[in-house]
């Protein structure tokens, strides 16, 4: 079989069988990513995340990180969790992160509790984008603002967020702006 009919599948599992490596670690399956782009250009190209897979499918062990292993477990528990279309989604949201949050630290899975802090960190960070951003709405700028703050003020103070976030939204200023919020039943 000659290089160009081999699939990708293929040349990866030859590859990494080339490389004689017993547990891939994330840096040899980032070396295993550019070695197959260099020797076979944009037909070698793939991502980490596929490797991994195409390496577990074939066999191979896997020597991931605290963080990755943990991702890894949990990966059902942090997809699809921000969401915040509306201020009401974004607090559905935080209290999913809060309760996963406080779980992993109560179950002491402190890389599961770290990546719902940096999923935190991208939530107020998209938010603020969007904030930012002179395309959208004036009206849509203003959530968007709000919600980046109440990440903010999750990742600051958990503890002492939803009971914060109880008065800021019967706040007047708050009803002024935004309306009174439907609660979900």
């Amino acid at each position: 079989m000659t290089d160009s009919t081999k699939t990708k599948r293929q040349m990866i599992a030859d590859t990494a069988r080339q490389m004689g490596i017993q547990k891939w670690t994330t840096a040899e399956i980032d070396q295993l990513r550019r070695k197959l782009q260099a020797e076979y250009g944009e037909h070698g190209k793939t991502s980490n995340d596929y490797i991994v897979e195409v390496l577990k499918d074939v066999g191979f062990k896997m020597q991931l990180t605290e963080r990755e292993e943990a991702e890894e477990r949990f990966e059902e528990e942090f997809e699809d969790i921000l969401h915040f279309r509306t201020l009401q989604d974004a607090e559905v949201s935080l209290t999913r992160l809060d309760e996963l949050w406080r779980r992993f630290k109560n179950h002491e899975e402190p890389a599961a509790a770290q990546r719902v802090l940096e999923i935190a960190r991208l939530g107020k960070r998209r938010a603020e984008m969007i904030a930012r951003n002179q395309k959208v709405e004036a009206k849509k700028r203003e959530e968007k603002k709000e919600i980046a703050d109440w990440f903010r003020i999750w990742l600051e103070t958990p503890d002492a967020f939803f009971n914060w976030l109880d008065v800021r939204k019967a706040s007047p200023a708050f009803k002024e702006q935004f309306g009174e919020l439907e609660e979900e039943e």
